[in-house]
């Protein structure tokens, strides 16, 4: 791959009755600093993801440990279950839109983020929202991986007894480590084998995943003769004056959670049969799912608080109090089919289309896919999770800003700017359309840098609490910390806007 072949001037895309396009007959695209056939769009015979294939990819993805902890999370900051539910069902009906706006291209066009991204960022710009996409997903499948691994060491070590006793090998038990890398190995065999196979094992592992979660609940309010005492807990934080200041960073936390996806959902939707099917599949899947989910975990850790006197919020240390073998066998396989099905999909999906456009000619998408385990391994960012100020506050918080910003300058340069209308061929050309200034769009980097700026720049921790001063980055920003997300994304639309007023083009 040296060199690109555009089609002759005359020759366009070719729609179908769905308005799906693909790329004209003859057009042959051989630059290998931008084209690989993982990044070219799907062929239209291909598309065919249905409405329920994108439901079960949401209830597949949404059902995890790192979910069913988000209320506990809300509950210790001094929310009751129901504010704490409520906060979960907002944000996720809130992010449902930038993710169906950003997903449209998906099932049109046929093309994954990075790809999308070139319309707005250019061919080489691209590579920066992509590579923040990349690094947060490397870090979110470190704290998946080391999650699910842990959960199967607590599950075996009851099983078998003694597992924690083991030698420590830097500061874990050598059983944990090889819970870890088993785990971790098991994850990338799955996503090596391509995308087909990942939409047959989110169709099987969906259900599954369900049956589990209500099978726990069903089995600790059998013990608890009901579901417990937390749901009669009032809020320590009211819905007054002490409530809202806890309520907008927590709801910006609980969007950024998902914030990730709205990004690259076209990695996803560009298998799609049609609008129809991404619309529906999402409007089902996500905002339903996290809700169930949220009250799921707090009818079960209210059941745990009535048998065991005190709240088990994670699922895998209340599945270890049971005796029953075959109930720790089926905890067990659930724990690994419910993690295995977030962390391929959110976390391993997006940087292997990320980096294989960085690097086109010597990334392949599985060649990503590797390189995504060994660094979300090697930065080891559990740690984010060690309190919710920090998972929360911080971590989503941070992140969510950034992620808004690059969803904000997506939307306006597709929808409002392009009006949907996209050349395929362009995107993949050099000196094209898209080429901009030696392949950067200036605008969209100085939009993400007033977004960005404006999202994270007040971010502020609490003594002894996190890592930024307590007076912000940037002191008269820290008012709009609370909400950087809604902000990244509000800053960078308005002014990419602005910078782009009078070239509404293909």
């Amino acid at each position: 791959m040296t060199a690109t072949v555009p089609p002759a001037p005359s020759e366009n895309p070719i729609p179908d009755p769905a308005g799906r396009v693909e790329l004209p007959p003859g057009a042959v695209l051989t630059d290998a600093r931008f084209v690989n056939d993982d990044l070219l769009p799907v062929p239209l015979a291909r598309r065919r993801w249905t409405t329920y294939n994108f439901t079960a990819l949401w209830v597949g993805m949404a059902h995890n440990i790192p979910s069913w902890l988000l209320a506990s999370g809300l509950v210790a900051l001094g929310m009751d279950w129901k504010q704490a539910v409520f906060t979960i069902a907002l944000a996720n009906v809130i992010v449902l839109a930038p993710m169906q706006l950003t997903g449209h291209a998906g099932p049109k066009y046929g093309i994954p983020f990075p790809v999308l991204a070139r319309a707005s960022f250019g061919l080489r710009g691209a590579n920066l929202p992509a590579m923040i996409r990349a690094g947060v997903a490397c870090a979110w499948f470190g704290i998946q991986t080391w999650i699910g691994g842990q959960g199967i060491f607590v599950l075996l070590g009851k099983l078998f007894g003694g597992w924690a006793e083991a030698s420590e090998v830097g500061g874990q038990p050598w059983t944990l480590w090889v819970c870890f890398v088993l785990f971790w190995a098991l994850e990338l065999a799955i996503i090596y084998r391509g995308m087909e196979a990942l939409r047959r094992f989110e169709n099987w592992a969906a259900p599954f995943v369900i049956v589990g979660a209500l099978v726990l609940l069903v089995w600790v309010a059998n013990k608890a003769g009901g579901l417990g005492p937390l749901l009669d807990q009032p809020s320590k934080l009211g819905w007054g004056a002490d409530f809202w200041p806890v309520f907008f960073p927590s709801l910006m936390g609980m969007i950024a959670f998902w914030s990730t996806l709205s990004l690259n959902i076209p990695d996803f939707t560009r298998f799609g049969a049609g609008q129809r099917a991404q619309v529906w599949g999402q409007t089902l899947g996500l905002p339903t799912t996290m809700t169930l989910f949220a009250l799921l975990s707090v009818f079960v850790t209210s059941g745990s608080q009535a048998v065991y006197g005190a709240a088990i919020w994670d699922p895998v240390q209340l599945a270890a109090k049971t005796d029953n073998v075959f109930g720790l066998l089926f905890a067990l396989v659930t724990v690994l089919v419910a993690t295995i099905s977030v962390n391929i999909a959110a976390n391993v999906v997006s940087p292997a289309y990320d980096l294989a456009n960085l690097a086109p000619r010597f990334i392949t998408f599985r060649t990503g896919a590797l390189i995504t385990g060994v660094v979300g391994v090697v930065i080891m960012p559990w740690k984010l999770t060690e309190t919710p100020e920090l998972y929360i506050f911080t971590w989503l918080g941070l992140v969510g800003g950034l992620l808004g910003t690059v969803a904000g300058i997506l939307i306006a340069d597709y929808w409002i700017v392009r009006r949907t209308r996209l050349d395929l061929t362009d995107l993949y050309t050099p000196g094209g359309r898209y080429w901009y200034t030696s392949g950067w769009n200036v605008h969209a980097v100085v939009a993400f840098a007033v977004g960005g700026v404006l999202a994270v720049g007040g971010s502020h921790s609490a003594p002894g609490k996190g890592p930024f001063p307590q007076d912000g980055l940037i002191p008269f920003l820290k008012p709009l910390a609370d909400y950087g997300w809604a902000v990244g994304l509000a800053a960078s639309l308005v002014v990419y806007v602005a910078l782009t007023a009078g070239r509404r083009r293909v």
